[in-house]
C-alpha cells in the first residue's frame, strides 16, 4: 500500500489497540521502518489470507443456478488507498457478489478513518448489501454446548445461508474494531451483520456488528496522549527507541510500573520515579529505588526454596499460535528429550506426539516410585502447560483425562513461576528471560521468544533443518533455565538484596 502522508494521517483499527500515543508517533515519525520481528511475521499472516482468499467461490456451483451471474473482484493490496477507495465503491456499486482487498474511508466521530477490508460479502438473499469478512490469526470461536453462531463454509460465502453451530465467539479488540469500522463506513450497502474467519480457514463465524461499534466509538472519543507511558508492548515497537529518552527525561513511573500499575500511585499524586522512592511506601518505594540502581531482582522473604525431589524432570512446551502443541521438551539433569512433530497439528501426527511424551513422562513417574523415590516434574509459568496437558487429554485418546488433571493437581507438578513470585519482586518482570542473567544462564539464541519461534515453527514446516534446529534449542535452554532458576533458589538467591535492605 502506499505511503503517502494522507494515508499515514487515517487512523486504521489497530491505532486504536494498545498504546494510543503510537498514533502521535506514526504521525510525527512516518520513516520509521518496522521491526524486523514484526516483517518476520508477516509471511504467517499473509499465507492466512491466502488459504482463505484461495478458496473463496468464483462461480455459482450445481445447484445454486450456474446461468446466474456471479461476480467476484478482486482488488490489488499494492496500490493507494485513493485508488482501492474508488474500485471498492464501484465494485459495491455495480453489485459484485465478492470484493476482496477492499478499502473505505471517511470520518466518524470527527477522526478519519480508513477500513482495509479482506472481504466483502454481498448477501446471499440476493439484496445489495454487504457484509464485511475479516481473516483473523486468532482462533475466533470455541466450541459450546451453550451457545449457538451462524457459521458459512469460507467457500460458499455469498452463496449460502448461514447456519447455526454449537460455537461462542472469542472476543478480540482489534478485530472487533475492524468490523465495526468496516460497517460503518459502508453506509446504506452495510448488512447489518460481520464475520470472521480465524485459525480455522474453511468457516466465517456470524455475528451482529452492533455490539462492536460502541466500543470503537469510545476509543475514537478518547483523547490521544499528549505524552508516551511505558506499557508491556513497548519492547516490540518500532518507536520504542523515540520514546525511551523522553520517558526518562520526565522520570516517568511507567518506567517502572508499566500501564495500569501505575494509576494508583498517580491517583496519589505520584508521576515520577523519585517522587515514589521519596513516598516512603514499603515494596513500592524499595523498587522503585532497585530500578534506579540497577538492581534487577529483590527478595521478598530472607530465606527462598523450592520444592525438590529424587527425580526431577524440567518441561518447557511448545505450541503453534491456539492450533496445538507441537514440542514437549524434558530434561532430567542430564539429557535433553524432546517430543517434537513438524507435521500439522491438530490431528493424529500431535495425538502420537503427545501420548509418547505423557507414556515417557508417567514411566518415570512410575520408576521412581517403584524405586521408593519422590518425584517432580517442574515447568515456568503453568498456564500453557496447564492448558496443553488438559486440551490434549480432552482431544486426543493417547492419556486418560482424568490421569493427567490428577497429576496437575498434585505435588509432583511444580510451577516454578509461582514459587519464584512469591519469594522474589523484580523491576522489569520476573520472566525466565529476565531472571536468566540474574542466576547466571545465557541462551544459546538469546534472540528467539514466542513471537520469532511462531515463524520459526513455520519454516520447520517447510522443511528447514536449522529452522527445527533453532527451536529445540531454544526449547532445550528454556528446560535449563527452569532448573537453573530452581538451583538458585535452593541455594538462597545469592547476590539479590532483601527489600528491607534498599528500602529508602
Amino acid at each position: 500500500m502506499g505511503s503517502a502522508v494522507s494515508e499515514i494521517h487515517l487512523v486504521r483499527a489497530s491505532d486504536l489497540v494498545g498504546c494510543r500515543y503510537r498514533l502521535r508517533q506514526r504521525h510525527t515519525h512516518p520513516d520509521v521502518p518496522p521491526l524486523p520481528e514484526s516483517l518476520a511475521r508477516q509471511p504467517q499472516i499473509d499465507a492466512g489470507r491466502a488459504a482463505v482468499l484461495s478458496s473463496l467461490p468464483v462461480k455459482r456451483a450445481l445447484g445454486d443456478g450456474r446461468g446466474k451471474v456471479f461476480t467476484r473482484v478482486d482488488l490489488d493490496p499494492a496500490d493507494t488507498v485513493a485508488e482501492l477507495e474508488a474500485r471498492t465503491r464501484s465494485a459495491l456499486k455495480a453489485g459484485a457478489h465478492l470484493i476482496t482487498n477492499g478499502v473505505l474511508t471517511g470520518r466518524i466521530e470527527g477522526v478519519d478513518v480508513v477500513a482495509e477490508i479482506d472481504i466483502l460479502a454481498r448477501t446471499e438473499t440476493g439484496t445489495k448489501t454487504y457484509m464485511p469478512v475479516m481473516i483473523s490469526n486468532h482462533r475466533v470461536a470455541r466450541a459450546s454446548t451453550s451457545a449457538k453462531l451462524d457459521v458459512v463454509p469460507t467457500h460458499r460465502l455469498s452463496l449460502s445461508a448461514p447456519l447455526p453451530t454449537g460455537a461462542k465467539l472469542r472476543h478480540h479488540t482489534s478485530d472487533g474494531y475492524r468490523l465495526a469500522l468496516a460497517h460503518l463506513l459502508l453506509g446504506d450497502f452495510a448488512d447489518g451483520r460481520a464475520a470472521l474467519v480465524g485459525q480455522d480457514r474453511s468457516r466465517a463465524y456470524l455475528a451482529p456488528v452492533e455490539r462492536f461499534i460502541q466500543p470503537l466509538i469510545e476509543t475514537l472519543n478518547a483523547p490521544i496522549p499528549m505524552e508516551p507511558r511505558r506499557l508491556k508492548q513497548c519492547a516490540s515497537c518500532r518507536f520504542w527507541p523515540l520514546c525511551e529518552p523522553r520517558l526518562e527525561e520526565m522520570d516517568d513511573i511507567s518506567l517502572v510500573f508499566p500501564g495500569g500499575r501505575a494509576d494508583s500511585y498517580r491517583d496519589a499524586g505520584l508521576d515520577t520515579v523519585q517522587s515514589l522512592i521519596d513516598a516512603r511506601i514499603g515494596e513500592p518505594s524499595a523498587i522503585a529505588r532497585a530500578w534506579r540502581d540497577n538492581i534487577p531482582v529483590l527478595k521478598r522473604v530472607p530465606v527462598t526454596t523450592v520444592p525438590r525431589a529424587d527425580v526431577e524432570i524440567d518441561i518447557d512446551m511448545e505450541a503453534y499460535l491456539d492450533q496445538g502443541a507441537y514440542l514437549w521438551g524434558t530434561f532430567d539433569g542430564e539429557t535433553y528429550r524432546p517430543f517434537a512433530t513438524w507435521d500439522e497439528v491438530g490431528g493424529e501426527w500431535e495425538e502420537a506426539n503427545f501420548g509418547d511424551f505423557w507414556e515417557w513422562l508417567m514411566s518415570e513417574r512410575a520408576r521412581a516410585s517403584a524405586e521408593g523415590k519422590t518425584f517432580a516434574a517442574y515447568c515456568y509459568a503453568a498456564g500453557g502447560e496447564n492448558h496443553w496437558l488438559k486440551s490434549s487429554a480432552k482431544r486426543f485418546g493417547s492419556a486418560d483425562e482424568e490421569q493427567v488433571r490428577e497429576f496437575i493437581a498434585s505435588d509432583e507438578w511444580v510451577d516454578v513461576f509461582a514459587h519464584v513470585r512469591r519469594q522474589l519482586v523484580g523491576t522489569d518482570g520476573l520472566g525466565l528471560k529476565v531472571l536468566g542473567p540474574v542466576v547466571g544462564f545465557e541462551w544459546e539464541d538469546d534472540d528467539v521468544d514466542g513471537e520469532r519461534s511462531v515463524a520459526l515453527r513455520r519454516a520447520a514446516r517447510l522443511g528447514d533443518a536449522s529452522a527445527r534446529e533453532m527451536l529445540l534449542r531454544y526449547n532445550e535452554d528454556d528446560c535449563r533455565a527452569t532448573r537453573a532458576v530452581r538451583q538458585f533458589l535452593t541455594d538462597g538467591a545469592p547476590g539479590v538484596p532483601l527489600i528491607s535492605d534498599v528500602a529508602p
